[in-house]
């Protein structure tokens, strides 16, 4: 089963999972999963090929959904789902194929869409690291400079770091081979009818409004909201917005 970090002790409320985006970890959503941890239990994934979640050949979004059905499987049957990015689409993916697990739904800015640019990119800057020079963050932090990463994104991947194991706690190869079906999104003959909140940054252009009709054919429930100031990395960037968002959400 996925790593995963537990936060609080269940409640009379369903637990909530939040399962993080590419190059993420559960740690990077320590905060907003402790604060959100006052009313309800709230268990943070690594999702698989990252951090200390099981590497596989296989990434695409129904293994990543099967992953998240097998967690709340162990919680009970039933949780709230909050998914950012790739997690999203995971998280858009359990609703549709495993619904009766999923009671609300939040997916913070992604669409079920195929995108047109890449992130393989930062796997290639990762794989220049020289780990012979990193006794460090920093040092590891610099050579991502040096390949044109820039300085909030370098912080997000040295999180990531196995300093000691002098390696990334990411599976760079199968990231890379998978990378087309990690853009896109699989064609799908199902809708998953509960409530559904597409919570993105105003920043962004991730969720467009051509992406909206696709979004309430699979979720015909969807509520759509905005965060003012952010961009794709809204939860990082306006951490108690994000957090007042999905808590009204979650409780309304």
């Amino acid at each position: 089963m996925l790593n995963t970090i537990i936060h609080g002790d269940p409640t009379d409320t369903p637990p909530l999972l939040i399962a993080h985006g590419l190059y993420g970890s559960a740690r990077n959503w320590g905060v907003i999963s402790r604060r959100l941890s006052d009313e309800r239990q709230v268990i943070a994934v690594d999702m698989r090929n990252h951090s200390q979640s099981l590497w596989s050949d296989q990434h695409d979004y129904p293994d990543l959904a099967s992953d998240l059905a097998e967690v709340i499987e162990s919680l009970g049957g039933s949780a709230d789902v909050v998914g950012h990015s790739m997690g999203g689409k995971a998280a858009m993916m359990l609703a549709l194929q495993h619904g009766d697990m999923v009671r609300k739904l939040v997916v913070a800015d992604i669409a079920p869409v195929t995108y047109g640019h890449s992130q393989i990119q930062f796997i290639e800057a990762m794989r220049a690291v020289d780990f012979s020079r990193v006794t460090r963050r920093s040092d590891a932090a610099e050579q991502l400079a040096e390949q044109g990463v820039d300085p909030a994104l370098q912080s997000f991947f040295t999180q990531s770091l196995d300093i000691e194991g002098k390696r990334w706690l990411l599976n760079l190869d199968a990231l890379a081979s998978e990378m087309p079906k990690i853009m896109g999104f699989p064609e799908i003959n199902a809708h998953w009818g509960g409530p559904a909140l597409f919570l993105v940054g105003a920043n962004s252009d991730y969720v467009l409004p051509e992406h909206r009709d696709k979004i309430k054919t699979l979720f015909p429930a969807a509520r759509f909201a905005k965060i003012p100031g952010a961009g794709h990395w809204l939860h990082a960037e306006k951490p108690r917005e994000f957090e007042a968002a999905v808590r009204a959400f979650l409780n309304a």
